[in-house]
């Protein structure tokens, strides 16, 4: 069977276009904050690629019809990277994919639930009713990192079918930082030991995906939360450097002197995919106390 490259662009989903801009350290509180242009360049990549390969999909499903599943099914064809088609049949049975739900073929799935307990099968089938495409979001096991991660699934419906390509957002949103840093700065303002007890705990409302706080005292350095590295507490935190050598805290806190927020760029182990990543992190200062957010860029 010869791969079929011609695209139906009508069939794509509109694609969200981010802002970007140049990031700068210190920000003036009250400013907007800027998205990363790297961060954005890849999120829309990823969308674009998927909508892409669903498009294709649904162009070989309306020339083969039920005979396709075995392409869909395969490694090769209908698969880019990471992403690949799997097909729902508006009676809840998966009836193909290229990717880790194929042990779920002719099997009923439409109450199963992900590891938040979202019925996400559920909720396409009943955005299908109203609707021919449509977006999903759930969490998935992502095959490359070997854990469940944010994934977002752009469906089209044809006839009884409900063809599907979702991606994986491993990597939170410069929004999604910003809007953690206000609760946590909020939070300390409120209770500093109350919030700095729920900063480091796992299920304190300060941990998602690979978005954590992490909170110094000003007077000698020392980390009051840590996020992901809860044993960190009570070390100096000016010694910490990334692997360029940037003293990463003790930069934050320098700018602190003359702001009362920042941001800064360094290098940094993302808790999610387990790479060194750069990291974009917004910073404030809350009393003698400095408390920040970080994202991933790639």
């Amino acid at each position: 069977m010869q791969t079929m490259k011609r695209v139906n662009w009508k069939t794509l989903l509109p694609v969200a276009t981010l802002a970007a801009a140049t990031l700068l350290m210190p920000a003036a509180h009250g400013e907007a904050p800027a998205p990363s242009s790297a961060a954005a360049a890849a999120a829309t990549d990823d969308a674009q690629r998927a909508q892409a390969l669903l498009a294709r999909a649904v162009d070989a499903y309306r020339q083969q019809g039920d005979g396709v599943f075995a392409a869909f099914n395969g490694p090769v064809e209908f698969v880019d990277r990471e992403l690949y088609v799997w097909v729902l049949g508006t009676d809840g049975v998966m009836l193909a994919s290229g990717g880790s739900s194929a042990a779920l073929i002719g099997r009923k799935v439409a109450n199963m639930r992900d590891a938040f307990g979202t019925p996400f099968f559920y909720d396409m089938l009943e955005k299908a009713k109203t609707s021919d495409t449509g977006v999903v979001q759930y969490r998935w096991l992502n095959r490359l990192h070997h854990k469940p991660e944010r994934k977002v699934t752009y469906f089209h419906k044809v006839g009884e079918r409900l063809l599907a390509v979702g991606y994986y957002i491993p990597r939170a949103s410069p929004e999604q930082a910003t809007a953690m840093l206000e609760r946590a700065v909020a939070a300390l303002q409120a209770d500093p030991a109350k919030a700095a007890a729920a900063f480091n705990d796992l299920n304190g409302g300060y941990i998602e995906d690979d978005l954590y706080v992490f909170a110094v005292a000003l007077d000698d350095g020392k980390f009051l939360a840590h996020g992901v590295s809860p044993r960190l507490v009570g070390t100096n935190s000016y010694l910490l450097t990334d692997r360029n050598g940037t003293p990463v805290v003790r930069l934050m806190v320098d700018a602190l002197r003359s702001s009362d927020s920042g941001e800064l760029d360094y290098a940094w182990r993302n808790p999610v995919t387990r790479q060194i990543e750069n990291k974009h992190t917004r910073f404030r200062k809350v009393g003698d106390t400095l408390v920040a957010v970080g994202y991933y860029t790639r």
